[in-house]
């Protein structure tokens, strides 16, 4: 059965212009963008996004981060969709990510690493209605 999860394009990607290879990445693993929408995030969207890591020494860091130019929040549909995005992004850390990854391909660093994805099926469904309203998917 068909899976959906959240992808976000972040902001070293947008600065960089090369949103369209990485949807061409996700695309060619089988991923179907059912959302999408380009958007450039309050202090307070990050902050609820990230809420879970609000206690982390990163937290600061990575709210900064992703406001500090637009992103592009698509939501994907496939077989296993959260496993697949996770393969094609590739490690958090570029230096570890696989080659011809996302990561390995258009990562600038740990932080600056190009793409988000939902880690689980469970937090998919909630980062989903959390950026995207239910007629907004359209599949």
């Amino acid at each position: 059965m068909a899976e959906r999860t959240l992808s976000i394009i972040k902001p070293d990607a947008t600065r960089r212009n090369i949103t369209g290879k990485i949807i061409a990445k996700l695309e060619e693993a089988g991923l179907r963008v059912i959302a999408q929408k380009r958007v450039k995030w309050s202090t307070a969207d990050a902050e609820a996004f990230y809420a879970v890591h609000k206690e982390r020494p990163f937290f600061a860091d990575l709210v900064s981060f992703m406001t500090s130019g637009p992103i592009v929040m698509q939501v994907l549909e496939g077989e296993d969709a959260v496993a697949c995005n996770r393969e094609v992004m590739g490690a958090t850390n570029p230096a570890d990510a696989a080659a011809g990854t996302i990561r390995a391909e258009f990562a600038e660093s740990i932080e600056a690493n190009s793409v988000h994805g939902s880690d689980s099926v469970e937090n998919a469904a909630i980062e989903i209605a959390q950026c995207f309203k239910p007629e907004e998917l359209v599949g």
